[in-house]
């Protein structure tokens, strides 16, 4: 399969990143994930302003990966909490994946900022590409990439095979 021959119109990282993409919005669902569920929190933990994060949360309830759910303090009115919806909870591979990635390449590796560790065993949890039968660990030279079903032709003409370094 030629990669440039290849239409990107509905590529799934492309789609993924119109709903995440957006600066914050990983740090959000980040937050999310560890348990914050209040605009102030968010607002106060991420430190963005409380337009992009009403901007942001908004999205994301709109995309699905967020839901909403109404709680009251006494003397106060009734406002509303963010939670991760089973869409949401797909996400945290992700999350795993660029945590991963930061603590390899992009933080003082002899400060780590949180530990992620399986409840039952107490090993450290990562993040780890696999096929549907199983085969664990995969890195991209076990990989081929081919067209799906429903990929159109590309319109550019360009044609380059993918080149992995």
């Amino acid at each position: 399969m030629e990669w440039l021959e290849t239409s990107t119109e509905n590529c799934p990282v492309q789609r993924t990143l119109d709903i995440v993409g957006e600066k914050w919005t990983l740090l959000i669902l980040r937050d999310a994930a560890n348990g914050v569920r209040r605009f102030d929190d968010f607002h106060r933990h991420v430190g963005l302003s409380e337009a992009v994060l009403a901007d942001r949360l908004r999205k994301l309830t709109a995309a699905g990966v967020m839901r909403t759910v109404p709680y009251r303090e006494p003397g106060r009115r009734t406002r509303q909490e963010y939670r991760l919806t089973r869409k949401g909870w797909e996400l945290w591979p992700v999350l795993v994946a660029l945590r991963q990635w930061g603590e390899a390449h992009a933080v003082d590796p002899e400060v780590p900022v949180l530990e992620l560790r399986h409840t039952a065993c107490g090993g450290p949890v990562r993040a780890v590409v696999e096929c549907a039968a199983e085969h664990l660990a995969l890195d991209p030279s076990d990989v081929e990439v081919t067209s799906g079903a429903a990929a159109p032709p590309s319109t550019s003409g360009a044609a380059t095979s993918a080149h992995r370094d």
